[in-house]
């Protein structure tokens, strides 16, 4: 398509089209990000879930392995807080590690509000670019010896700015439901490694070597 000939349709729209661009680009720079991000915390997660199944319980040499060798931050923050617990007395391993995955949740689905945003935005500022075109294409019957196609080629010019909100918003809800699977994927992986680790090293009894309160130790 000639560029002179977009260039008028943005000019005609009142700018509105550079406005969409813009939009349009934000969105896919987001889509594009998250989505390698993303995939590779699922990827990973799923990994480390496979390699933790076998892990014995308090295995704390093999827990360390998996820390260095597999581990990445967001999963590793779970490893390390599990090793540190793991060496208390009478830790809370499940509340800490609850801790641990609120503070790190917000970092899966951040920026994803760009593309919430665009899938209402986008189809406004098609509708307000629309409108404009046609105030200009009217105004070419208000000109002497003014022909009806011009006024019918004008709205259809105008009715470019609606077709292209139309296609960003579907591109971003699209993308904006795939990414929030994601998201609930990954988090369902940080749900599920933190069972696992509570399963293999918590402490449901007393600590081994440590004294039990009442007890005799005459007795022994």
């Amino acid at each position: 398509m000639d560029p002179a000939y977009l260039l008028q349709l943005a000019n005609q729209s009142g700018g509105i089209l550079y406005l969409m661009v813009i939009l349009l680009t934000l969105a896919l720079t987001v889509i594009v990000e998250r989505t390698w991000v993303l995939r590779r915390v699922t990827r990973h997660g799923a990994a480390l879930t496979q390699a933790l199944t076998p892990l014995a319980a308090q295995d704390r040499n093999g827990l360390t392995s998996l820390r260095e060798t597999q581990a990445r931050h967001l999963h590793g923050a779970l490893l390390e807080t599990t090793l540190a617990a793991s060496a208390e007395a009478d830790p809370d391993l499940a509340s800490r590690l609850d801790e641990v995955i609120l503070r790190h949740v917000p970092l899966l689905d951040r920026r994803l509000w760009v593309l919430d945003t665009t899938v209402t935005l986008a189809p406004l500022l098609g509708l307000l670019g629309t409108i404009i075109g046609m105030f200009h294409a009217f105004q070419v019957l208000a000109e002497p010896g003014a022909a009806p196609n011009a006024v019918t080629g004008g709205v259809a010019e105008a009715l470019v700015a609606t077709a292209a909100g139309l296609l960003i918003a579907v591109i971003g809800l699209v993308c904006f439901n795939g990414l929030n699977e994601r998201v609930r994927l990954a988090v369902h992986q940080l749900d599920t490694l933190k069972v696992m680790l509570v399963n293999r090293f918590g402490r449901s009894g007393p600590v081994a070597g440590a004294s039990v309160p009442g007890r005799d130790r005459s007795a022994d």
